[in-house]
């Protein structure tokens, strides 16, 4: 049964493990599958997804709390403002070089958060 954003929200990131592998392509797309607004970055190795905020400081409002949730699970996203409101969130494992299921119940837990927009 495939998983769903919902379930993935419920869960807490685990610590990281150096002795697993990343997930591999096909268990990246089953996860991809809950969260449709996120999609694999360039390079493979990561998932984004883009917002674009009401303007500058609800952007950065919604930083702060995607920083209190990041602590909360520690696990920390690169965060991207660029033209004062459009927002760019990228999660990866840092310590596996690639995607853990850690990022995509950050990312569940990060579409949670209510954001403002144009």
């Amino acid at each position: 049964m495939p998983i769903t954003r919902i379930e993935l929200a419920g869960r807490r990131c685990k610590p990281c493990n150096t002795d697993l592998p990343p997930l591999t392509s096909t268990q990246v797309h089953d996860h991809l599958a809950a969260l449709p607004d996120w999609h694999p970055a360039e390079d493979g190795r990561r998932i984004r997804r883009e917002w674009v905020a009401k303007d500058f400081v609800t952007a950065l409002d919604f930083f702060g709390r995607i920083a209190v949730l990041a602590e909360e699970e520690d696990h920390h996203p690169d965060l991207h403002l660029t033209g004062y409101r459009n927002i760019a969130v990228e999660l990866w494992t840092h310590r596996l070089g690639g995607l853990s299921e850690n990022d995509f119940i950050l990312a569940a837990r990060i579409d949670a958060l209510p954001l403002e927009t144009k």
